[in-house]
């Protein structure tokens, strides 16, 4: 490919909107653009990229025994309704409908139509295990796209789908999924921890992501913190995470169960300091509207909600925290001064930190007054416990007691054990040895492709652009005449060119008549591998060859750096 002819456009700045190092540089070095919000249209340069990907995952998906298919991007609403989940999934299911007002939605995940398929075309456990695996366009109406191709409302994705017969059986094609997903990552550059997460909506009991872990504080493109262990190798997100605490002052020492005056003591430190006890014994409670509906949350004082358990534990698909308006409508006070204690008709929900507490303090639900001397089973009704608990740096691993460090990171593939959530609701099933029918055990698998390639750009660039991984770059290898006028240099770079492209290299020579300079900034913006430049050095017999991730140059001649190529080229395919 000529450079000249090539179909990019590089920008001097960076784009107004982009929040995060990978969106800036595909749209300077023009991989994308965009069209509206969250939606992209991958250049010529990004199709290249993305299509690599694809191409790494079919190898190893193949490899497995996982056979591709191809299902429809719409979907029909009834199917949503078999599930259960076009009620539940929420407003990032983009609802519509046809000429004849049959609903439909832009498929954001394909649980349901894989079902379907399962139901009609597997008969017997003869046919089984299987799976199948699709590589398409999803769409999820996200309320805040941002980050460019790493949250976006149009995507690519691989998901795939087990069907086994038993429980072992989906352990064993779990496995071998984790297994491949090392392999591909591996394979794209991008080095990935597997950590335990929640299921959200795609549902299961067991479920893991893989992230590529930002270690940058300065990078915020890491949409989720993980915690881990450096011992052991815990690591879950933080929706998922949970730990053990160092031990702390469970007794308030309180006589008694009275209320007392706190005036002014809106805020966990400013109750301990006035009654003048330790934040952990001071039982903090927080309203969610579940579902439109009031749910009062309790925790330690010195510890945090983390809100997807908290939806977790009582079942809702939404919540968020109530309104100053809301509190003083149903409790008659504000923020601070709300409490467990004579609540009615309001469901409550308590972390396990707050189980063993005693003579601990609560908030009166009026304004400037606190319990103190609460105990469970006296003065309060035992509540539903569960972790509802956000952990955080320096608590100590559930596994092995070593503290757990936290650090920020970028999903790029999930894998769930599904079961029989969908199966049994669908009527999905198959006939078992014995005759019986029997519903599929199934498990779900995903990468996204458009987002693994936005983090290998977080992973590896630099202040002057992109440093692609060979495996996945547009193009292996950028050649640069520096002065096109000048006879010698373009015929040695015409000859390079010819025999790299004859070896099977994909590579770009820079005919442009531009100043060498424009030519080396463009080139390390997008991001080639490599770099053979020809210029006054050719008078010797030599060429300068830069490595672009390591910034390594070195004068070699035409045909070392001809081979150096063709070797790093030949040990990815």
């Amino acid at each position: 490919m000529k450079m000249s002819q090539l179909f990019v456009q590089t920008l001097r700045e960076f784009p107004s909107d982009a929040e995060v190092m990978s969106h800036k540089l595909l749209v300077r070095a023009g991989y994308i653009r965009k069209l509206t919000s969250g939606v992209y249209n991958y250049l010529p340069l990004m199709w290249r990229v993305l299509r690599k990907v694809e191409n790494i995952v079919r190898e190893e998906m193949d490899a497995t025994g996982a056979q591709e298919l191809l299902m429809p991007f719409v979907q029909p609403e009834e199917l949503w309704k078999e599930s259960g989940r076009w009620e539940v999934y929420g407003k990032e299911l983009m609802r519509l409908k046809d000429r004849h007002d049959r609903g439909m939605c832009l498929g954001p995940t394909h649980e349901e139509v894989i079902t379907f398929v399962a139901r009609e075309g597997i008969r017997s456990y003869k046919q089984l295990p299987v799976n199948l695996y699709q590589i398409q366009s999803k769409f999820r109406d996200e309320i805040r796209p941002r980050f460019g191709l790493l949250r976006g409302r149009e995507f690519i994705m691989k998901d795939a789908y087990s069907f086994d017969t038993s429980q072992e059986g989906l352990e064993r094609s779990y496995k071998v999924m984790a297994d491949a997903y090392t392999k591909i990552f591996n394979r794209c550059g991008l080095e990935t921890k597997a950590v335990q997460s929640d299921s959200g909506a795609i549902g299961g009991a067991v479920s893991h992501e893989y992230m590529v872990l930002i270690d940058d504080k300065d990078n915020n493109a890491g949409e989720n913190d993980v915690f881990y262990c450096k011992k052991c190798g815990y690591a879950a997100n933080s929706n998922h995470a949970v730990s053990n605490l160092p031990d702390a002052v469970i007794d308030g020492g309180f006589s008694e169960c009275r209320k007392v005056d706190t005036p002014n003591t809106v805020t966990i430190e400013q109750v301990a300091d006035f009654l003048g006890v330790p934040a952990t014994v001071i039982c903090k409670s927080m309203i969610y509207i579940a579902d439109k509906k009031p749910v009062m949350a309790l925790i330690r004082g010195d510890k945090q909600f983390e809100e997807t358990k908290v939806a977790n534990a009582i079942g809702a698909i939404e919540i968020r925290s109530a309104s100053p308006a809301e509190l003083e409508e149903i409790f008659g006070a504000g923020k601070g001064f709300i409490g467990p204690k004579d609540l009615k008709d309001i469901p409550v929900i308590a972390d396990l930190t707050v189980k063993e507490l005693k003579n601990f303090v609560i908030g009166a639900n009026e304004n400037d007054k606190h319990f103190v001397g609460v105990n469970w089973g006296v003065d309060l009704s035992q509540p539903e416990f569960a972790d509802i608990r956000l952990v955080e740096k320096g608590e100590f691993c559930p596994d092995c007691g070593e503290p757990l460090f936290v650090t920020k990171g970028i999903e790029v593939g999930n894998i769930f054990q599904l079961g029989t959530k969908y199966s049994e609701k669908m009527h999905a099933v198959y006939v078992d040895e014995n005759g019986k029918e029997k519903p599929f055990i199934m498990g779900c698998y995903g990468i996204g492709i458009s987002r693994t390639a936005a983090a290998a750009v977080e992973r590896h660039h630099d202040e002057f652009g992109i440093k692609w991984p060979i495996s996945i770059a547009p193009y292996h290898v950028i050649v640069v005449p520096v002065n096109v006028n000048d006879e010698k240099q373009v015929t040695v770079a015409n000859q390079i060119y010819k025999e790299l492209l004859s070896k099977g290299v994909e590579a770009v020579i820079d005919d442009r008549d531009e100043r060498a300079g424009v030519k080396f900034k463009d080139s390390e913006l997008i991001g080639f591998p490599f770099r053979i430049t020809a210029g006054k050095t050719v008078e010797e017999g030599l060429v300068e060859f830069k490595i672009r991730e390591t910034g390594e140059v070195l004068k070699i001649t035409p045909d070392e750096a001809i081979q150096r190529v063709v070797d790093a080229v030949s040990q990815i395919k």
